[in-house]
């Protein structure tokens, strides 16, 4: 496995990461632990060292697993995890609002640090902006836990430009999280340009358009009723059909090299800038092993100049969340 860095920062990780959302959270209901924590277990002996999960999945549920998983291999994996909702008070399983207050931040640390068994969180990422606190406060609270040692790098997602240069003055951010795929970028006008300027990592999640560049989802497949993509107005039965677009590219150039269509997007991604990681997720074996020989498609500048000038032809149908929570990015 391919290593980078993220960023400028002294902070290392697999090419690719492993999402761990989807083993607890969002997509249908939580997956049997021990094969979960087989899968977490599996994809260390591959050689991924880049785990990504938060407070909000289950909640609690995922940090819990993916601590247990991964406590025989500290200090040779890196755990990403995520602050900034406010939870519902009465134990449900949806988050209620926003809560990126200092002393929250630094409540949620506590309880992260005991769920994923470890002495320091290696990344803390505010989870969404948070319009009712500054992002100073924000930054200053994560730069007081970096200098107590219970954190040691600060990340960002779904931030927008102007948020991204605000806390950067204040504590430097080490990665930036953002939705990033062939069928989603937005972040190439204003945040990609940012980040390389600032030097900033961007870690890129649902890399494979959660599960739909894969070639595997078309219009007649139908989810279970727990499963959030049932809200999402990209995944409407029209939409899917319309975006299959997106789909037959990749797998026309994954024909020409042998690769899967899910190979193609993230090799694609991985050849965009050597400061993005990608960290698909999955609850298979098989599909972890697919992922991973990404690394090893090799995509010239030839493959990079077709796939763009097709994609340029294609118009993704579909927002890629309900309006309540698109207003949570980019801010």
């Amino acid at each position: 496995m391919q290593t980078r860095r993220l960023g400028n920062s002294n902070l290392e990780v697999s090419a690719l990461g492993l999402g761990c959302m989807g083993m607890s959270f969002s997509y249908g209901l939580p997956r049997d632990k021990q094969e979960m924590i087989s899968l977490l277990r599996a994809a260390v002996e591959r050689g991924v060292t880049f785990f990504d999960t938060a407070e909000v999945y289950g909640p609690f549920i995922n940090e819990e697993l993916v601590g247990e998983a991964l406590a025989p291999f500290r200090g040779r994996v890196v755990i990403a995890t995520k602050f900034g909702f406010k939870l519902d008070p009465n134990g449900g399983p949806r988050w209620v609002g926003l809560n990126s207050r200092p002393q929250h931040i630094k409540e949620v640390a506590e309880g992260s640090l005991r769920r994923l068994r470890v002495e320091a969180i290696d990344l803390f990422y505010q989870h969404r902006v948070d319009p009712d606190v500054p992002i100073e406060d924000v930054a200053g609270a994560v730069k007081d836990l970096i200098q107590e040692g219970k954190v040691k790098h600060f990340g960002l997602s779904e931030a927008g430009v102007q948020t991204i240069r605000r806390a950067h003055a204040v504590q430097p951010i080490t990665a930036l999280q953002n939705e990033y795929s062939l069928w989603t970028r937005t972040p190439e006008a204003e945040v990609l340009p940012t980040l390389e300027e600032l030097g900033i990592g961007l870690v890129a999640y649902s890399p494979l358009g959660k599960g739909f560049l894969t070639g595997k989802i078309d219009e007649s497949t139908t989810f279970d009723h727990t499963d959030f993509r049932n809200t999402l107005p990209r995944f409407a039965p029209e939409a899917r059909k319309a975006n299959q677009a997106v789909v037959a590219l990749l797998a026309r150039i994954g024909e020409q090299k042998g690769a899967t269509p899910a190979q193609i997007a993230l090799a694609w991604l991985l050849a965009q800038k050597p400061w993005i990681v990608p960290i698909p997720g999955t609850t298979k074996l098989h599909r972890l092993d697919e992922n991973i020989g990404a690394v090893a498609v090799e995509l010239t500048a030839d493959d990079l100049r077709d796939i763009e000038s097709a994609a340029a032809e294609i118009t993704v149908q579909g927002d890629r969340y309900p309006e309540h929570l698109q207003r949570m990015t980019g801010l």
